[in-house]
C-alpha cells in the first residue's frame, strides 16, 4: 500500500533522490510551475545542486468557450495552438491574436511579480527538469513540456510528487523521461496523497526563488555525459 507524502518538501526531497544522477552538473536548470509546483521544485533544485526558476503556463481560452483551450503560451514566449479546436470553432486568426496578448500580459505581470527584476535562465542546450506537486490528467505538464520543447533545451526531464499512470504516459509523449514519488493506479484527486497540502501563495513562491538565488552556482563541466533527446 502506497503511503502519502508528508508535504510538498518531502515530495521535493523524495525526487531529488530519483533524479540523483543530475546532480552536481552545470547544465542542470530544475523549473517549478507555480505555484504548487514550487515548493517540490526547490528542493530537487537544492538536492542537485541546480538553479531553480519558474516556468509559467496560461491556457489560451476560446472564444465564447473559456473552459476549452485553444492552445496555451508560457514563460519566454513559447506558444502551442490545438489546431483542431482552431478548425472545428473557426476561430479566427485575430482573435488567437487578441487572446495571446491578454496571456502574455498576465505571464510578464506573474513574472515581475515572482522574479523581480531577475531574468529567466535561458534552457538552450540544458537538460531541464519541469517540476510539480501532483499530474492528475498532465494535461497542463503536457502543454508545459510542449512549450519548453520550443526553446530547444537539450533534454526534458518531468518530474511530479504524484501522478496518475495515463499522466505520465502523456506527457512522456513529449518529455524524455517522466519521474514519479507515487503513481497510484486510483489516483483521483492529488490532495489525499499528501498528509499536508495546503495552497501555496505568491510570497511563498517568491521567498523560495530568492532562498534559491542566494545558493552557490556551480561552474558548468568541460564535458557531459550525451542524452538522446526527442525531436520537438
Amino acid at each position: 500500500m502506497l503511503m502519502p507524502l508528508h508535504n510538498r518538501a518531502d515530495a521535493g526531497r523524495k525526487l531529488g533522490l530519483k533524479l540523483v544522477r543530475y546532480a552536481n552538473r552545470g547544465d542542470v536548470l530544475v523549473l517549478g510551475l507555480p505555484r504548487g509546483g514550487v515548493p517540490v521544485a526547490f528542493e530537487v533544485a537544492r538536492a542537485l545542486a541546480a538553479p531553480l526558476d519558474v516556468f509559467i503556463v496560461r491556457k489560451l481560452g476560446a472564444p465564447g468557450y473559456h473552459e476549452l483551450a485553444m492552445g496555451a503560451i508560457a514563460s519566454g514566449g513559447a506558444r502551442v495552438i490545438n489546431e483542431d479546436v482552431v478548425a472545428s470553432l473557426g476561430i479566427p486568426h485575430f482573435a488567437i491574436e487578441r487572446t495571446i496578448v491578454l496571456e502574455e500580459e498576465e505571464i510578464e505581470r506573474r513574472e515581475k511579480a515572482y522574479r523581480g527584476r531577475r531574468p529567466a535562465i535561458d534552457v538552450r542546450g540544458r537538460i531541464v527538469i519541469l517540476v510539480d506537486d501532483g499530474m492528475a490528467t498532465g494535461a497542463s505538464m503536457l502543454v508545459g513540456a510542449k512549450a519548453l520543447r520550443s526553446l530547444s533545451p537539450a533534454r526534458i526531464v518531468v518530474a511530479s510528487g504524484v501522478s496518475s499512470p495515463s499522466a505520465c504516459s502523456l506527457v512522456s509523449e513529449v518529455a524524455d523521461e517522466c519521474v514519479c514519488v507515487l503513481e497510484p493506479d486510483d489516483l483521483g484527486a492529488i490532495s489525499p496523497w499528501y498528509e499536508e497540502f495546503d495552497q501555496t501563495n505568491d510570497q511563498e513562491v517568491c521567498a523560495l526563488l530568492a532562498k534559491a538565488e542566494e545558493r552557490p552556482r556551480l561552474r558548468p563541466r568541460r564535458t557531459h555525459r550525451t542524452f538522446d533527446s526527442k525531436a520537438s
